[in-house]
């Protein structure tokens, strides 16, 4: 077995396109500049991932060169110096078109003051992903409203053909629940934080986007039965499969939907602004990969010629036709991916209602007050009131 300093460590996403994308950028790193070391890029899901590299501190000691690091951890990075500033790297060798080559919605997030934690690597904001062939055949337009949303949804599913209206990532991971909800309350002109910039849970809004939650993920003849089952990934390849109408999700996975080999809707995905409440508009959730280098590892300056890499238009590019999606202005518009991928320009114009989640140290625990909230919606019939209420306590709680 080789030892650590001939290995590169990378903690990955479980994610199909990363894994590929990884490996064959890995691989063209080595070509390019005959670094020998032997990569071991391990694929974990979100708990294991966010346990290994911050719980286990494997940033801070070594076990990982580099980390795909979600910007919902970025400032517990940053108060726990796992990550690596890169500033002082790229101001001796940035990579190209740094940073104009990017919508600054994707470098704001992880720069601190001069510091900077890492290099955007997968983009995607939250979008309405659906079927226009089912659409059209339908004499349908993408919903504009909530209320439209369900509609559409019971309209287009037909149990018996394994075809449902909608999906919903409610696996209570922490994330995918919490992404919804902020969806939901933004589109009915909510807020998450009051004035004093303490979480607040208890109004109109939200109360409005539990109750609907609650109605979607209760519903069997307009929502995708196993919905409690499944996260952000496993909906969207429900979708490739064929399975749903039209789904919230990541901007990605309408691209996978066209790139999957084995995808039954190649040809037939499009997508749209989300649905609102009326007066209210719409809004796009901004979460993004980085990738980072971990503050003790041992290869700091391979890593960051590799990152520097992978964020180059060809592999930012390679990236994206392996099924996730490149952060660079170029990627969007190049004629190769939007001739595999005809709706890839929308990406800027979805950047345009993209909102971001608070930077804040000890946002994890905030969004688990989130997670439990939303989870209890679904799976207990208490009343929504009472759960704001408890909500909230615990949100002051952690706020004190």
């Amino acid at each position: 077995m080789p030892s650590r300093r001939e290995t590169f460590r990378i903690a990955v996403r479980k994610f199909g396109p990363f894994e590929s994308a990884i490996e064959k950028q890995w691989a063209s790193f080595c070509a390019t500049t005959g670094c020998t070391l032997r990569l071991e890029a391990e694929p974990l899901d979100l708990h294991p991932l966010h346990d290994t590299l911050f719980a286990r501190q494997g940033l801070k000691k070594g076990n990982w060169d580099a980390a795909f690091i979600v910007t919902d951890w970025i400032a517990e990075a940053h108060a726990t110096h796992a990550l690596l500033d890169l500033a002082p790297h790229i101001a001796a060798q940035p990579p190209a078109d740094f940073p104009h080559g990017w919508t600054d919605s994707l470098l704001r997030y992880q720069r601190f003051d001069k510091a900077i934690l890492g290099l955007p690597y997968h983009d995607g904001p939250e979008c309405l992903i659906y079927r226009k062939d089912l659409f059209d055949a339908a004499g349908l337009q993408p919903p504009r409203t909530w209320h439209e949303f369900h509609a559409t949804a019971r309209l287009l599913t037909k149990a018996s053909a394994n075809q449902w209206g909608t999906v919903f990532a409610a696996y209570p991971d922490g994330h995918n629940t919490v992404y919804d909800f902020c969806l939901q309350l933004w589109t009915r002109g909510g807020e998450l934080f009051d004035t004093a910039g303490r979480l607040y849970l208890n109004t109109p809004a939200a109360e409005a986007a539990l109750a609907f939650y609650r109605e979607m993920l209760t519903d069997s003849s307009a929502t995708h039965p196993k919905s409690r089952e499944l996260d952000s990934v496993q909906s969207g390849f429900a979708f490739a499969r064929g399975e749903v109408a039209m789904m919230v999700n990541w901007f990605g996975f309408a691209a996978m939907g066209e790139t999957l080999a084995d995808s039954a809707v190649k040809g037939r995905v499009a997508v749209a602004p989300l649905p609102a409440a009326p007066g209210s508009t719409s809004a796009s959730l901004n979460v993004y990969w980085t990738l980072g280098i971990g503050s003790g590892s041992p290869h700091a300056k391979i890593a960051y010629d590799f990152l520097r890499h992978c964020a180059s238009a060809e592999n930012d590019k390679l990236l994206t036709l392996e099924g996730a999606i490149g952060c660079r202005k170029s990627t969007w518009h190049d004629a190769d991916v939007n001739r595999v991928i005809p709706f890839y320009r929308e990406l800027e114009k979805i950047h345009a209602h993209a909102r971001e989640l608070p930077r804040l140290a000890h946002w994890s625990e905030l969004s688990a007050v989130i997670d439990r909230l939303v989870t209890s919606a679904v799976d207990t019939d208490e009343s929504i009131p009472s759960l704001l209420a408890r909500a909230q306590q615990e949100a002051n709680a952690l706020t004190a």
